[in-house]
């Protein structure tokens, strides 16, 4: 850690420095970032794309009092290391230590808690009417990356800005847009003098004694169409001028000087503003300026090569590249299939179906609710639509399913990767509520595989099936089986039944049925035969297997990695109340009803009680209290909240 951050404790500590000592301290976050995502892990070339833009807006306005939002926020660890959090820097994304994210209750300089994109204007906005409102002296400014500019949300924000007419300022922060030197450097010349101080105020001046003589109402109309055709003419502010904002750049967004002289111009313009800053991913660190794509969110590495550390012992592979290679597979033997992502080919592993079959592979940006009505459209006129998306972002469609897809029963295929704890990303990136949401739609098929062979076979099952499918699975690696080549179609509903038993039954979903039978070969050496279900769909559920382990041992044990209410577990209390089956002991294991921190997956399944030893414990709890109440109907109830 360099010696001018070792004196950073707030941002008011960097107004007291110069130019040159700005720029040191800029290399000193760097480097600090990369030796700590290389050890750590976590969003490398975004958080280093926006280091000088992150002093320059902690320099020129007053954190607290004016609201700074970062969208997404996984650009936000720069911010974090001058926000007081440097000492805790070293544990990035590890459990009890600091987010990944910005997060309200870890800093009062974090002002919204973030972690899916495009919300930040939105938020902006209201910050900006409430300060309206309560004639608070302050500023807001959102921080927004081109990509998340692609989502619907960001223009719904963009247009009620420009209507409402408050004091917002929009950073725009562009790392992908093409714009040649010379045109940049002159637009952000134009833009700097245009938005000065002075500049400004004879703006205004002019204005005014023009609108209040005879014809100078219409000599401004003709000087301000001649300015803003010089901006529109050099630079691309032509959409936000025309969202009533006013337009201001691109500057190059590695420069201190320029951008500390724009933002404290910009500062002094009433209404909406929106400020252009080009920037580099991944600057100052040659392997991620290199790769963007690789260093966006990455696992540890080595600094010298950029390499990723390897484990000494060979993983299977992940569920993701499993699906990629499972529907390239299906793809070319079915030309109706077609792969939709929204902005994460690689992510999804529908990355294999871009190289393989390019023509049938689309990426809609950062646009979800786009991404499954675009599938709708393609199922309707024939096509089979395999929508990949993770469990946390397909909740931002959740109208489009029901409305577009489900209630015109279509046959698009819902790939949900990530369902369950995600780990160090943290509560806004586990997937534990979609076997609640997607279990009550009507026409929908909800299935999770028991490992990445059974993920195959229910990808080949989804493809074909004639209505709306969610294949839901979860992040990492598969647990090593041999994979079939014959893929074959799973009976709709039907569970299957992995070890008999008398004592209790076992009802897993998706991976966690390796946790039953682990936990079943324990309760053996006690002498307790427990039944496992792999229960393979959340809906339809199969009714005759629960009914037939209920009369069987009288003693049910649910688990999933979903939250417990709503979920598998709710659904299996569901029929046993439908079938009048009272006398049933029933525990249910899942997440509780509060949102799920950050940190490894282990720990979390652990702490959440959804692991072999909680598991044990469950089947003991349930045996005991069933072996005191032999002679009295027990009720269905639920042991475990």
């Amino acid at each position: 850690m360099g010696v001018l951050l070792e004196s950073i404790d707030s941002p008011q500590d960097l107004k007291g420095l110069n130019q040159k000592e700005l720029i040191q301290l800029a290399s000193e976050i760097r480097k600090t970032i990369v030796s700590t995502v290389a050890e750590k892990g976590g969003h490398l070339a975004p958080s280093l794309g926006v280091v000088e833009l992150t002093l320059a807006l902690h320099y020129c306005f007053d954190s607290p009092k004016d609201r700074i939002i970062w969208d997404v926020g996984h650009q936000s660890y720069a911010h974090k290391l001058i926000t007081g959090r440097r000492d805790r820097f070293s544990t990035l994304r590890q459990q009890d230590g600091i987010s990944g994210f910005p997060k309200r209750s870890e800093s009062e300089h974090d002002a919204l808690d973030t972690g899916h994109s495009s919300t930040s204007i939105s938020a902006a906005l209201g910050m900006a009417t409430a300060a309206s409102l309560r004639e608070k002296d302050s500023k807001v400014v959102a921080v927004i990356g081109d990509g998340s500019m692609t989502a619907g949300m960001a223009f719904e924000a963009l247009n009620n800005a420009g209507h409402l007419r408050k004091d917002l300022i929009v950073i725009l922060n562009d790392n992908e847009m093409s714009i040649s030197p010379n045109v940049g450097a002159l637009s952000s010349f134009l833009s700097r003098k245009l938005t000065g101080r002075v500049a400004t105020r004879l703006k205004k001046e002019m204005e005014a004694f023009l609108k209040r003589s005879g014809v100078g109402g219409n000599i401004w109309q003709v000087l301000k169409k001649s300015e803003d055709s010089l901006k529109s003419l050099l630079t691309p502010g032509m959409l936000f001028e025309a969202l009533q904002f006013e337009y201001v750049g691109p500057i190059p967004g590695h420069h201190i000087e320029t951008l500390i002289e724009t933002l404290q111009n910009v500062k002094n313009i009433p209404g909406p503003v929106l400020v252009h800053v080009l920037t580099k991913k991944g600057k100052g660190y040659p392997p991620a300026e290199k790769h963007p794509d690789l260093f966006h969110g990455v696992g540890p590495f080595d600094i010298a090569t950029g390499k990723p550390k390897k484990s000494r012992v060979p993983k299977p592979p992940a569920y993701t590249q499993i699906f990629g290679q499972t529907i390239v597979r299906l793809a070319k033997e079915d030309p109706k299939i077609v792969g939709i992502t929204a902005a994460m080919p690689a992510g999804t592993g529908l990355k294999q179906l871009q190289e393989s079959l390019p023509e049938r592979f689309f990426d809609v940006g950062i646009a979800e609710q786009h991404a499954v009505t675009f599938a709708a459209g393609l199922a309707l006129e024939g096509m089979k639509p395999v929508v990949a998306i993770y469990s946390t972002f397909l909740q931002r469609a959740f109208d489009q399913i029901i409305h577009d897809v489900c209630l015109s029963n279509l046959p698009v295929v819902f790939a949900l990767d990530r369902g369950g704890l995600v780990g160090d990303d943290g509560p806004t990136h586990h997937g534990v509520f979609d076997l609640s949401f997607l279990r009550m739609i009507p026409n929908m098929v909800v299935m999770s595989p028991r490992d990445e062979n059974e993920l195959q076979h229910m990808l080949f099952t989804a493809v074909n099936h004639n209505g709306p499918v969610a294949v839901r699975y979860p992040r990492g690696n598969g647990i090593g089986v041999s994979l079939d080549w014959q893929l074959k179609a799973l009976p709709i509903g039907k569970a299957s039944v992995e070890r008999e038993g008398s004592d209790i039954s076992i009802l897993a979903m998706g991976h966690h049925v390796h946790t039953a039978l682990q936990a079943a070969d324990e309760l053996l050496k006690d002498g307790i035969k427990a039944a496992v279900v792999n229960m393979r769909f959340v809906k339809p559920l199969d009714r005759e297997v629960i009914k037939k382990m209920a009369a069987a041992t009288g003693k049910i044990i649910t688990i999933e990695e979903n939250a417990l209410m709503g979920g598998f577990g709710s659904a299996v209390l569901e029929v046993l109340a439908d079938e009048n089956m009272s006398e049933v002991l029933v525990k249910r294991l899942g997440l509780p009803d509060r949102f799920i921190e950050h940190g490894s997956q282990e720990n979390l399944r652990k702490e959440a009680g959804i692991d072999v030893a909680s598991l044990l414990q469950a089947a003991r709890e349930l045996l005991q209290v069933s072996g005191t109440n032999r002679k009295k109907p027990a009720k269905v109830h639920s042991l475990r909240v």
